[in-house]
């Protein structure tokens, strides 16, 4: 494809995981693409910077989190990962292990609640197979009759999950039911009790989210997760290799990768995008124009005028308020965890003592404040290379939008120091990412209304 073409099948906006994988999706099915992205390097969440230690963990996302395999074939992506074990630190040093089904405590012996714990991990699993293929399908359209061809496809596949219901039989169809809506605090404490356990579950569905496990609808979050068996990975070679992963996946397909090409406008006629219109003038067409930037910001750049008014309306009032800060620390030597053995500072590290730690983390975000005992993901990802600099990577909730830095990175040492004490002592350099400082980052500031 010639790198000055301005007619495609398909103009992908934004060059993030989502963006990459559309585009390369869509070469592949023989389409003529051009993938947009406004900043100077491809990846979104996933790209990293900020520094030139070559030790350092990615800025933003530091880890995978269901990792589709059904995309991963669809794309052709080439990714190695490697799939991580998750540490969850008790203030008394009675840390939990979670390793897929398994909860063992640190000195080996199976937690006393592990049988309880396999079969809710294993229940979450078989839920989450019947949610998955909702998950990768667009919202059914059944306005047509039953004998048009796409509305019999919609119907067949609303039936294939009721058959799924179905096969599970009456007693566990009911508890599927029962659960779905439910709040994750209460059925976790119920099946595991309060403790390290119920609070690593509790946490996992939330991350990021305006939201506390007693919250109505917080289970759907988890077993959204356990779509891939809520396994956890890093991606092998670092989070830059992810981004040339999916970067060359989009390439080998034939898509024209574009950076430094913010769209100023999405180009429309007769009702039906036909375009877009870059900062600099430049005009590209296209049978279809898709955008992985908020729904808002992708309203604004079409134009209000093209949409019903309810959909602007509901786009402008859509709840998407993110909690999730990012700190990055480099440290002058490895912390050292209480009762947590050094060949464990590998894997991955969860504050989250209990599911009503969790819940009160979130509480004061709620009135705009930040936690000042936050819940935390913290990796070491240099832990198991002396001869490398080390570096702390931590996600930290709840942090409100907008927030002050201090106020964040002390309450998230300082909850540290409880599980790692002396870590603020080896503190040599940090950065601490905000909420609004995310946005900025990675573009995701609605442009404004015209």
């Amino acid at each position: 494809m010639a790198e000055n073409s301005t007619s495609f099948d398909a103009i992908i906006i934004g060059g993030g995981h989502n963006g990459l994988t559309a585009a390369a999706t869509l070469a592949r099915k023989g389409k003529r693409v051009c993938l947009l992205e406004r900043s100077g390097s491809l990846g979104g969440m996933m790209s990293v910077g900020g520094t030139d230690d070559p030790h350092a963990p990615p800025r933003l996302a530091h880890l995978l989190y269901k990792l589709n395999p059904s995309v991963e074939r669809e794309i052709g992506l080439k990714l190695q990962t490697k799939p991580l074990k998750t540490i969850s630190l008790s203030p008394d040093g009675d840390h939990v292990e979670i390793d897929g089904a398994r909860a063992r405590m640190m000195d080996g012996q199976a937690h006393e609640k592990a049988a309880s714990f396999g079969m809710l991990h294993d229940r979450f699993t078989r839920y989450a197979k019947l949610l998955s293929a909702l998950s990768t399908r667009t919202p059914p359209k059944l306005s047509g009759s039953w004998t048009d061809p796409d509305t019999f496809g919609e119907l067949m596949t609303l039936a294939g999950m009721g058959w799924g219901l179905k096969r599970m039989g009456k007693v566990e169809m009911r508890e599927f039911l029962r659960v779905l809506l439910t709040n994750v605090h209460d059925l976790v404490v119920d099946e595991l009790g309060d403790g390290p356990l119920a609070g690593a579950l509790a946490a996992d569905a939330l991350r990021g989210a305006f939201s506390g496990p007693k919250a109505p609808g917080s289970l759907f979050s988890l077993l959204y997760r356990f779509g891939n068996s809520g396994q956890v990975t890093t991606p092998v070679g670092g989070m830059s290799a992810a981004v040339k992963a999916f970067e060359d996946a989009a390439r080998r397909a034939g898509c024209e990768l574009r950076c430094l090409a913010p769209v100023s406008r999405v180009l429309v006629e007769n009702d039906r995008a036909v375009g877009v219109r870059l900062d600099d003038g430049t005009t590209l067409t296209a049978k279809a124009v898709l955008s992985s930037a908020g729904p808002l910001a992708t309203i604004n750049l079409t134009g209000v005028a093209n949409f019903d008014v309810e959909i602007a309306r509901r786009a402008k009032n859509l709840r998407a308020k993110g909690t999730a800060a990012k700190l990055n620390l480099k440290l002058s030597a490895l912390p050292v965890f209480k009762a947590l053995p050094e060949d464990r500072l590998s894997e991955r590290l969860l504050i989250a003592p209990s599911s009503e730690y969790v819940e009160r983390a979130f509480n004061p975000v709620k009135y705009g404040r930040a936690s000042p005992a936050p819940s935390l993901e913290i990796l070491l990802p240099n832990a198991s290379q002396p001869e490398a600099s080390q570096w702390l990577s931590a996600i930290v909730s709840y942090v409100p939008n907008p927030a002050k830095r201090d106020e964040v990175q002390q309450a998230a040492v300082k909850t540290m120091e409880a599980f790692a004490p002396g870590i603020s002592n080896l503190i040599q350099h940090s950065e601490l990412l905000t909420p609004s400082d995310v946005e900025v980052i990675i573009d995701m500031i609605d442009p404004p209304q015209t």
